[in-house]
């Protein structure tokens, strides 16, 4: 059974990523159209480094709200399951030598 916190990781995830994939876009293209006040004057190289620039940066600030949205989950005590784990520990055991084709006595 999966976990009322668990259920709600790709709903984050998704969202992140949407947010990765909009805000350099809309930065860039904002830039470019000019949304932004006071940065017509710049010239068309530094208007490009500025709005890469920043696009860049949106994209590590949305990378670091999704660890820190990742590092608040709760992390409840796992407790596997014993079958598994049985068949586990049975898989682990160690097999005979093998003789290469020689009876021992």
């Amino acid at each position: 059974m999966v976990s009322a916190t668990m259920a709600g990781v790709p709903r984050k995830f998704f969202i992140a990523s949407m947010f990765m994939w909009t805000l350099p876009i809309a930065i860039l293209y904002g830039f470019q159209h000019a949304w932004f006040p006071g940065f017509s004057h710049i010239s068309p190289y530094s208007l490009n480094l500025l709005s890469g620039l920043l696009a860049v940066v949106s994209v590590n600030v949305m990378l670091g709200f999704y660890i820190w949205m990742a590092m608040k989950e709760p992390t409840g005590k796992h407790t596997p399951n014993p079958a598994f784990v049985a068949k586990a520990r049975a898989s682990m055991k160690p097999t005979p030598k093998a003789t290469g084709g020689r009876k021992e006595d």
